[in-house]
């Protein structure tokens, strides 16, 4: 009969994520790359010009203003909140259980839907690519399945193999970008370089509410900084310089740029080139001041800025995903973690399965890949996700209310309620002018917006649910975890 040693019976602990990978640079690449400014310039910065014309550039400036105003008071709460689930922790210390569980399943379809809609967005970008540099057409939705398994793979290696990866493809999406900028200035623009962009007067016409829709969803993402704060380096301090780090990166490059293309045709031309060919007008300024060899870079970074945001996004999710399994709200075999890559594979196997179904369901419809799979799907997520910021805004003075702390009335306070001001304008202003971001019906438009406030309500009842049913869950949501060592 086999002998069995006390060493064989010791059990084999369980796997954890990875604490101390990531550091500043490393947590801003995924917010920036989930921001994907390269897409969202070329492909949407030609229509805040169309619409709000030559003062674009300050509604990229002020929506970057609001989210840092934002961000004081929730860096501030992440100092003292150490939960893996960032906004729903956040929400549930400042605003209760049952408002938290209602944000957990909010962030889920927030995060979802900003994700699995870009799968149209990469099908659809990268036949555009192709035809443009080979004259040929291929079908989307391969191409879309072979980036469900990509980026499958990419959230199944270790974070740090992640953080890599999307510093390369970020400095190539922006890189291009300073390409096209330096061409622009050294040229001196289509008539000399012209700070009209900033006066008064083409800042705040009617279209500037339009831009700053636009502006506010190039920023959606950004917030996520803190779902990696079980794997930072002194994450008290990496994540507040992550999170000012990548909203004052995007909000001046953005600016910036949009501003770039404009010198690139010039003040009183612009605006006619855009309304001319919207999808255009970047390839054709780069063409003009660099050379149609960027213009067929670009056209490939495209591709690989969508990647970068899909990834980006995944990690995310996966996040959530293991954080709620750890709670007991998503089933417990979400929260396994591997043992060698140290990543939460299963919740990242679930999500690849969910966005498979998503796009074969859009596909089996004969839905576009952009116009319905992206925009029908984005919509909702981005709306989730700006409620998710307003409740996490309003969280934050009534959780310090409530905690003996040392943080001055100027975080806990005056810029948490600047920000639910300010937030809740930029929320208005999206769902006022959500047709821009879908081109659907009356109707489609009806059912994309109430989407999030139903899952919300679902929400609230899973926690009237949980309360009665599985008290122990309810009582320990969104509890401090025990510091993890390695």
């Amino acid at each position: 009969m086999p002998v069995t040693t006390s060493e064989e019976r010791t059990p084999t602990p369980a796997a954890t994520l990875r604490s101390g990978s990531l550091g500043t640079a490393d947590i801003a690449f995924f917010v920036v790359s989930a921001a994907a400014p390269l897409t969202v310039m070329a492909g949407v910065a030609p229509l805040a010009i169309l619409l709000g014309g030559i003062g674009a550039p300050v509604g990229y400036l002020l929506a970057g203003i609001t989210l840092a105003v934002f961000a004081v008071g929730f860096t501030t709460m992440s100092r003292h909140v150490r939960s893996g689930g960032a906004f729903y922790a956040y929400i549930t210390r400042g605003l209760g259980r049952p408002v938290g569980i209602g944000a957990a399943l909010l962030a889920l379809i927030g995060y979802n839907g900003m994700e699995i809609g870009v799968y149209g967005l990469l099908g659809s970008a990268s036949k555009d690519t192709v035809r443009a540099l080979f004259g040929t057409d291929i079908p989307w939705l391969p191409v879309s399945l072979a980036g469900l398994i990509v980026i499958g793979y990419g959230g199944y290696r270790s974070i740090d193999f992640g953080a890599k990866l999307l510093g390369v493809l970020l400095v190539a999406e922006t890189g291009i970008l300073v390409l096209l900028a330096g061409g622009v200035l050294v040229k001196g623009g289509a008539h000399g370089l012209s700070g009209a962009s900033f006066a008064p007067g083409n800042v705040f016409v009617p279209g500037t509410a339009v831009v700053l829709a636009f502006a506010f969803a190039a920023f959606t993402g950004f917030e996520s900084t803190v779902i990696y704060r079980r794997e930072a380096r002194d994450p008290e301090r990496t994540v507040p310089r992550a999170t000012y780090l990548a909203v004052g990166f995007l909000g001046l490059f953005y600016a910036f740029v949009v501003w770039v293309v404009i010198q690139a045709f010039g003040d009183a031309e612009v605006v006619k080139a855009a309304a001319t060919d919207p999808g255009g007008l970047f390839f054709s300024a780069i063409t003009t001041y660099v050379g149609g060899w960027a213009s067929d870079l670009m056209h490939v970074f495209i591709i690989t800025s969508v990647l970068a945001s899909l990834l980006a996004f995944h990690n995310a999710i996966n996040r959530y995903g293991l954080a709620l399994a750890e709670e007991g709200v998503l089933p417990r075999a979400w929260g396994r973690i591997h043992p060698r890559h140290r990543s939460p594979y299963v919740a990242g196997i679930a999500q690849t399965v969910l966005g498979a179904v998503v796009v074969l369901g859009f596909w089996a419809a004969g839905a576009d890949p952009y116009g319905q799979l992206l925009l029908w799907v984005n919509t909702p997520g981005m709306i989730g996700l700006f409620v998710l910021q307003l409740l996490a805004a309003i969280a934050v003075p009534c959780y310090f209310r409530r905690i003996p702390h040392q943080e001055g009335a100027l975080r806990t306070v005056v810029a948490p309620v600047a920000a639910t001001v300010l937030l809740a304008t930029a929320i208005a202003l999206v769902l006022t002018h959500v047709d821009l971001f879908t081109g659907a019906s009356p109707a489609v438009n009806t059912v994309l917006i109430v989407l999030s406030p139903a899952v919300f309500v679902i929400g609230l009842a899973l926690a009237w649910w949980l309360r009665r049913e599985r008290p122990q869950v309810y009582e320990n949501f969104a509890a401090e975890p025990a510091e993890v060592t390695e």
